[in-house]
């Protein structure tokens, strides 16, 4: 069986094309493998895991009675102990998660420490336990 003349060159042309477009597709657009979207979606969940925990953070510190004081001293440690003191402070600590989120504390602590000042702290007074009866009379 003998292919037409034509045939050589359009498999060649079909082949160097085919070649052409995954260097380009996995260079410059944004082709990924299998296995580098999911470490991609992996990091993305730890990222954001971290920003709601932090976020959760800065709420509980600034809602704390000494929160002023606490930040002068977040201020005053040494970088690398930062996330030790929201850890210790228990500002990191979120109700209902099993195990604490990696990274959070260096990410609440930057948040903190990116304030020019603290918000206004509002005190909602609690609940009376007894209620009042009005009495006729």
């Amino acid at each position: 069986m003998e292919f037409p003349v034509w045939t050589k060159p359009a498999l060649v042309g079909a082949g160097a094309g085919a070649v052409a477009a995954i260097i380009v597709g996995f260079s410059w657009g944004g082709w990924v493998t299998g296995g580098t979207a999911s470490e991609m979606a992996a990091k993305a969940s730890r990222d954001a895991g971290e920003q709601l925990v932090a976020s959760i953070c800065v709420d509980a510190f600034v809602a704390d009675a000494n929160a002023a004081g606490n930040l002068v001293s977040l201020k005053e440690a040494k970088t690398y102990e930062r996330d030790n003191f929201i850890e210790d402070g228990g500002w990191i600590i979120v109700p209902g998660l099993e195990k604490q989120i990696t990274g959070a504390a260096d990410v609440c602590a930057e948040r903190l420490l990116a304030l020019e000042s603290l918000p206004e702290r509002v005190v909602v007074p609690e609940a009376s336990t007894t209620d009042t009866v009005p009495t006729e009379g």
